[in-house]
């Protein structure tokens, strides 16, 4: 059986979709499984055991009429039994339509239901303590008589590049017998970002907890300021402890360096997911506008824990529709008292 999984666009989606290959090879495992991504996201997949070729929809195939109908026939010469459609946009759906495969799996929408053979609808709550993000994607097996077996995506870095990064920690003088955490400070956008003052006194709350803390941020040359924004309102004896100029300069070497993390505390988003693929524990502040069981399920109290501001007082879902339209005014009711004593006990489990 020959099997193409489609899943354009998001670093966070690819890798939370990569999941589906374990799952996959080990109910078949003469199964040939391909994967389709943007070419932007292939560091987040690079080695996965289970991947047994990538196809990469570029930028060049994204923005030509000529050649994306030219990448529409070479996916039909591969010859697809199954075509496994998470991403479920326009380019991917006319992939599917033209693909020539007998087996067509998207999520259900009512405008293009008819390319699909089977079009999953999407839980709206968990039926098995896992994210909705990976049940969700889990459903899409059925058709292929794959009940849920609750599994999580994995990234898998060589060994060279784990030695790349311990060379860059240790020019820094980065010990890494003592504890080190990379600090998600900044999310994807203003509404997934705590507020910096706020951020900076949960950072104080860890120095003051363990106090030979090594604390990396996680951002890219362009959020500099913002950085160093949240780095200015620490105290000093916390600005003692950041390393904020040793900081991922490509994604590969962002995943190496949170390899050798204690845990990743910070924002919700894709630094997030990358770690638990990583195995390592993480502590997540989701924004107020979010649904927590999106992205965090029940099965992850072991070694990860999650925070939200429904936790800690009313918020219902009129209330997340509101604070997707002023996220500051939810975010500053998210106060950092609510968070640090679970923040403390995420430390002292570790």
């Amino acid at each position: 059986m020959k099997i193409l999984i489609i899943q354009q666009k998001m670093i966070g989606d690819v890798l939370t979709s990569s999941l589906l290959f374990e799952v996959l090879k080990d109910n078949n495992k003469e199964a040939e499984l391909h994967y389709l991504i943007n070419s932007h996201t292939s560091d987040i997949i690079n080695n996965n055991p289970f991947i047994d070729d990538v196809i990469y929809f570029t930028p060049e195939v994204e923005k030509s009429y000529w050649k994306f109908i030219a990448f529409i026939k070479q996916i039909r010469s591969k010859k697809y039994d199954v075509i496994i459609d998470v991403y479920g946009k326009l380019s991917s759906n006319l992939i599917t339509l033209f693909s020539g495969a007998s087996i067509k799996i998207s999520y259900f929408k009512k405008q293009t239901s008819f390319i699909y053979s089977h079009p999953i609808k999407r839980l709206k709550k968990p039926q098995n303590n896992a994210s909705l993000a990976i049940e969700n994607r889990l459903r899409l097996l059925e058709p292929l008589n794959i009940s849920f077996n609750n599994s999580s995506p994995k990234i898998y870095l060589q060994q060279s590049e784990i030695d790349l990064a311990k060379e860059l920690l240790s020019s820094f003088s980065v010990d890494l017998s003592k504890p080190l955490y990379m600090i998600s400070v900044l999310g994807s956008n203003s509404k997934k970002t705590y507020p910096s003052e706020y951020m900076a006194k949960l950072l104080d709350s860890i120095v003051l907890e363990k106090p030979d803390t090594q604390l990396l941020f996680n951002y890219i040359p362009s959020q500099f300021n913002d950085a160093k924004r949240i780095y200015d309102l620490c105290t000093t004896r916390t600005q003692d402890h950041i390393f904020l100029d040793l900081y991922g300069k490509s994604l590969l070497e962002f995943l190496a360096l949170t390899n050798h993390c204690n845990a990743l505390i910070g924002n919700e988003g894709g630094a997030i997911n990358m770690a638990k693929a990583l195995q390592v524990p993480t502590f997540i502040i989701f924004s107020p506008h979010l649904n927590k069981s999106n992205w965090f399920g029940k099965l992850e109290n072991e070694k990860h824990v999650a925070v939200h501001l429904s936790d800690f007082i009313d918020h219902q879902e009129k209330d997340r529709d509101k604070a997707k339209e002023k996220p500051i005014e939810y975010y500053l009711k998210f106060k950092p008292t609510f968070i640090e004593p679970k923040l403390i006990g995420f430390l002292r489990n570790l």
